[in-house]
């Protein structure tokens, strides 16, 4: 039996189906990401808005009571003790909708995970410059 899912074509998209104060909150985790990481390239990944600089960065959405946020596990990991007022799992943290969302703390993490993301494409890259013995 097909299920009608909804697809998401652009973050706009998405955005657009919240009522106006969810979509303002959105708004603002969009205009935080982008000043962070400007050279980030925005798409729809996993049916959420998502931005990409050398892989997936962080991917964003809203629930009923809260702002999922996904920085994957390093990000997670790296600001583990700030991040410990809020509930999450490895790769993800629920920042509450009533209550003051922690954009501040978002630029940090998108920051920190280009970083990561660098690290990471450079090593691939070395991994294969490597010569054959």
């Amino acid at each position: 039996m097909e299920r009608n899912k909804v697809t998401f074509e652009s973050i706009d998209e998405y955005i657009s189906t919240f009522p106006p104060e969810v979509r303002e909150i959105l708004q603002t985790i969009r205009k935080v990401i982008q000043e962070a990481a400007p050279n980030a390239e925005e798409k729809i990944s996993y049916q959420m808005p998502t931005f990409a600089l050398h892989g997936n960065l962080v991917h964003f959405a809203a629930f009923k009571t809260h702002i999922g946020f996904y920085p994957g596990a390093s990000g997670i990991a790296a600001f583990q003790q700030e991040l410990s007022a809020y509930k999450g799992a490895k790769g993800s943290v629920q920042f509450p909708i009533d209550k003051p969302m922690p954009y501040q703390l978002m630029s940090r993490i998108v920051q920190f995970r280009i970083d990561d993301n660098i690290k990471r494409a450079e090593g691939k890259l070395k991994k294969k410059q490597k010569p054959l013995q």
